[in-house]
């Protein structure tokens, strides 16, 4: 006699818990600010995670030992075409990196045929990178063509370039005018250039550029100079600007710098703890690092920014002795990965950026759309206090783990109180890393802090003249650090070294350009009327900003469209109707073998 009323309470349980489980299904995070100028290397080793971050680009490196390592008729990249088309999916350019070279290719270290014009079959190297940009063209248009050929010692890990700087401008040339042959819009990078090695390189270099009389109607055979800069803020800030002036020095015009290699990876890491390390750094201190680089590269005007790298893989304990992943090989994630992720968040959309202040406290402006965002953090183990100036009345104050507060101006300044660094390490008179680091954000136009989440993507900045920045002083020697950071394991000895240390220079006030040619860049010394992507699917939940109905900013809210409180409940509901469906059946069964 139970038959009837169980089915029918079994149907209605079974419609609650369907419309529940759709209900769930719909509170996914809302989408990610993301902002194209910040990115990732080697993200397709976890393209969730590197989605989450909100990075809108990454690099690929094909070597040539590996890809062709059967003959210039075979191609078996490292990394598939799934791999790399999932990237593209995802919203990030891709950069491939060309480098190394095969057995049946060399020659006395360089590729058989080098100096042979680019377009002749013999020019082993001309024919690789011809088949790498025809084979990617659409899905990688930026192409970097070496990596640190400044290195100079065959005995350092990181030495891959046997010859000679005329030999490495041959090799620049060739891959140049191949790739711009199969693909107009290819972008080619310049090598990255270590500086502490040898900062006259690439003076020495460029001095090779400008006396071939075709490198005027070549572009000078590069489109972007790349830079690979660890370890210390300053020093970020001022070789960036040391590159924008060797360029400039030697008549070139304009051309964007991009930090492609960024970090200052751990030594405490209880999964790989380091005790040969190149500079003492805490997974506390690599955490702050990350925001306080990314605003000392910003003001120094570079164009795009990568953090190297996305997770720890098996050959990275062999070739580097310290860890520079995001995430450790089983994925989970150091402290660096949350900072990374809120400093997207809260430096994205720049417009305009200036260096206010750089003595006991790291003083940098971002301008923004209807806002400006100003990173602070001590330099030295004491407390620091700065003032900023305010537009607004009241504005948000987050630390770099993402938590916030609202704070009240004072006589027309914010005061925030910074607690002292670590100073693990120090660099001259100051910690090599500040402390933790703070953003303060203000509204611009009178209205409240904007909440980046939920709108839509702008297009890409429109193409605008850029004045060239004032050349810099060919720099002196520096002094060079205690160890070089991760060798890499090649087939060869011209595979790709990973990261390697600059030492700090004193601060420079050189001045930095104002805009970019390239149509998806702009890094700005003063704000400039220029429109960014934002937005990208992300795994994680994006804090925001909300303002009150006076529009000032309030507290902040998780992007969550279910609360942990409401899932709870849906548990708790769920469970306890199974637990009825269960006795009303056991009553049911006993009911029919009475009967």
């Amino acid at each position: 006699m139970l038959k009837r009323p169980f089915l029918i309470l079994s149907a209605l349980l079974l419609f609650l818990i369907l419309t529940n489980r759709q209900d769930t299904a719909v509170a996914l995070p809302q989408q990610a600010v993301v902002d194209w100028r910040f990115g990732v290397v080697e993200a397709y080793e976890n393209p969730g995670a590197a989605s989450a971050l909100g990075v809108g680009w990454s690099r690929v490196t094909f070597h040539w030992a590996f890809t062709q390592q059967g003959g210039p008729g075979t191609w078996t990249p490292t990394v598939s075409d799934a791999q790399i088309n999932n990237e593209v999916a995802s919203g990030r350019t891709v950069d491939g990196l060309l480098i190394g070279v095969p057995d049946w290719a060399w020659e006395n270290g360089l590729p058989r045929g080098l100096h042979l014009p680019h377009d002749d079959p013999n020019n082993t190297w001309g024919t690789y990178v011809r088949e790498a940009v025809s084979r990617y063209n659409g899905r990688i248009n930026h192409w970097i063509i070496w990596n640190e050929p400044d290195i100079g010692d065959p005995n350092a890990p990181g030495f891959t370039w046997p010859g000679s700087a005329n030999d490495f401008f041959q090799l620049q040339r060739t891959a140049y005018l191949v790739a711009k042959e199969v693909n107009p819009n290819a972008q080619i990078h310049l090598p990255a250039f270590t500086h502490f090695w040898d900062p006259n390189y690439i003076y020495n270099f460029l001095d090779i550029v400008v006396a071939d009389p075709s490198a005027p109607g070549n572009n000078y055979y590069f489109d972007v100079v790349t830079a690979h800069l660890y370890f210390q803020p300053d020093a970020i800030f001022n070789i960036i600007q040391n590159f924008y002036g060797a360029v400039g020095s030697r008549g070139i015009p304009w051309k964007p710098v991009w930090l492609v290699e960024t970090n200052a990876p751990p030594h405490d890491d209880p999964v790989w703890p380091v005790s040969n390390y190149t500079f003492l750094v805490s997974q506390q201190e690599q955490a702050a690092f990350i925001p306080q680089g990314l605003a000392s590269a910003l003001a120094a005007g570079a164009q795009r920014i990568a953090v190297y790298k996305m997770q720890d893989t098996a050959g990275d304990v062999a070739a580097n002795p310290e860890p520079f992943g995001l995430l450790r090989m089983d994925g989970s994630r150091r402290p660096a990965y949350s900072t990374y992720q809120i400093a997207i968040q809260y430096l994205s959309g720049m417009q305009g950026v200036r260096r206010e202040r750089w003595d006991a406290v790291g003083q940098i402006k971002l301008e923004q759309a209807g806002k400006s965002t100003t990173v602070l953090f001590s330099r030295l183990p004491a407390p620091q206090q700065a003032t900023v100036e305010a537009t607004s009345n009241t504005a948000v104050l987050v630390d770099m783990w993402g938590s916030r507060q609202s704070i009240s101006a004072a006589n027309g300044v914010f005061t925030v109180d910074l607690p002292g660094a670590i100073c693990s390490q120090t660099a001259g008179d100051y910690c090599m890393i500040g402390g933790t680091t703070y953003y303060l954000v203000q509204s611009t136009d009178g209205g409240g802090v904007p909440s980046a989440p939920g709108l839509p993507a702008p297009p890409a900045p429109a193409e605008t003249d850029t004045p060239e920045p004032t050349a810099t002083p060919e720099p002196t020697n520096t002094p060079e650090p205690t160890n070089t950071p991760e060798p890499t394991e090649t087939p060869t000895s011209t595979d790709t070294p990973e990261p390697t240390d600059t030492p700090t220079p004193e601060p420079t006030n050189t001045a930095v350009p104002t805009n970019t040619p390239e149509p998806t860049e702009t890094a700005t010394m003063l704000p400039t009327n220029t429109t960014v992507f934002t937005q990208i699917a992300e795994l994680q939940p994006t804090l925001i900003v909300e303002s009150d109905s006076n529009n000032e900013p309030v507290s902040e809210s998780a992007s969550q469209s279910v609360s942990p409180s409401d899932n709870q409940l849906s548990f708790w509901f769920i469970g306890g109707a199974i637990a009825l469906l269960a006795g009303l059946g056991f009553a049911w069964a006993r009911s029919r073998q009475r009967s």
